[in-house]
């Protein structure tokens, strides 16, 4: 079992930073991957940035990948989202996700999106004002 658990959201004005946590528990090892998504009101869910936290791969979603880093610390057990640059077009609530990938290190494909991920967080709201 896999538990996740986002923290770091709040309220933001445009151009300032925030840095999303999400801690894990359970049987998250170094065969997963886990990602940061988010679904803004009356949008689909969409991918923000995955890694890969057995070799620290990592993907962006193209719009986000000069602003947004994802990073995972394994004494802390934690997942991080650092998002700089905020716009009020980032307004939305973030996710964090899990699943194992064990496939991707050896060239296995893996599409990042939402519906490979079994595991997911309860959300943190993320607001930005212009």
């Amino acid at each position: 079992q896999v538990q996740l658990q986002e923290s770091g959201g709040g309220s933001v004005q445009a151009g300032g930073s925030l840095r999303l946590s999400c801690a894990h528990s359970g049987n998250i090892d170094s065969s997963y991957c886990m990602g940061w998504f988010r679904q803004a009101p009356g949008k689909d869910r969409e991918v923000v940035a995955g890694i890969w936290v057995g070799g620290g791969t990592t993907y962006y979603a193209d719009s986000l990948k000069d602003r947004f880093t994802i990073s995972h610390e394994w004494i802390k057990n934690t997942l991080y989202l650092q998002m700089n640059s905020l716009k009020p077009e980032d307004t939305a609530m973030y996710y964090c996700a899990a699943e194992s990938c064990p496939g991707l290190p050896y060239g296995g494909t893996w599409s990042w999106s939402a519906d490979e991920f079994g595991y997911w967080g309860q959300g943190t709201t993320v607001t930005v004002s212009a």
